[in-house]
């Protein structure tokens, strides 16, 4: 589902004033550096399902996700769909197109997310004067590799369970929660996740819920058992 920018616009980013500038990707700007910002900086508003850009189109732009998850998807040679990764709160996507290369992934809307669409020319023109922020965007970089690594190296080896078991780790959610809690998604998604066909994610997911490795408290909302998720990955 492709939304149009008027749909998805809310109006212009204040980065001076963005409550979670220390996490986002201009957390290092000084007060003269928004002064040098002419192009605007879009505030968007995503529902689930929506197409934020498609692999490749020749992007102008990246964008930093204030709140929200989406995924990014490729597609194989021979048509298969695979879920190369998440981005989250705080995390930028789109960096291929600051070296003029078109966006690799389309990036699609799981849960209903905040952005910032930041121009190439703005980010261009304050890493040459700002050496901090350069550093910055290479350790986003950095961080976007790694995370691929990641799910290359714990999503795509080992069993079908111990895949499912290092998704949910990855996954789980601690900070101000009661109890270690994940939101799944659907299981074609979880398929695309792990290299794994849909019907095995859903006798997989039911094999836990039997062994109470995860407890549903409300619709696609999980508690999670940590250390018995654990111990089936070093099984």
């Amino acid at each position: 589902m492709k939304l149009s920018l008027k749909e998805a616009w809310q109006g212009e980013s204040n980065c001076r004033n963005c409550t979670v500038r220390t996490t986002v990707l201009f957390a290092g700007l000084h007060e003269s550096d928004f002064e040098s910002i002419h192009t605007p900086i879009d505030d968007l508003v995503f529902e689930p399902d929506a197409l934020l850009y498609r692999a490749g189109e020749q992007g102008a732009h990246i964008f930093t996700l204030r709140q929200g998850l989406l995924k990014m998807v490729q597609y194989l040679p021979d048509g298969t769909r695979r879920i190369v990764r998440l981005a989250g709160n705080s995390d930028v996507i789109g960096l291929e197109s600051l070296l003029g290369e078109p966006y690799q992934h389309d990036a699609v809307i799981l849960q209903r997310s905040e952005l910032c669409r930041i121009p190439i020319s703005v980010v261009q023109n304050l890493c040459s004067g700002n050496p901090d922020l350069h550093q910055e965007l290479m350790r986003r970089w950095q961080r976007a590799l790694s995370e691929s690594e990641a799910w290359l190296t714990e999503l795509s080896t080992g069993t079908a369970r111990q895949r499912m078991a290092h998704l949910l780790l990855r996954l789980v959610v601690t900070e101000a929660q009661p109890q270690p809690v994940c939101q799944l998604f659907s299981r074609e998604d979880i398929g695309a996740m792990l290299g794994i066909t849909m019907e095995t994610a859903s006798r997989v997911i039911a094999e836990f819920k039997r062994n109470n490795w995860l407890q549903e408290l409300k619709p696609t909302y999980y508690r999670c058992d940590i250390p018995a998720l654990n111990v089936l990955i070093s099984a």
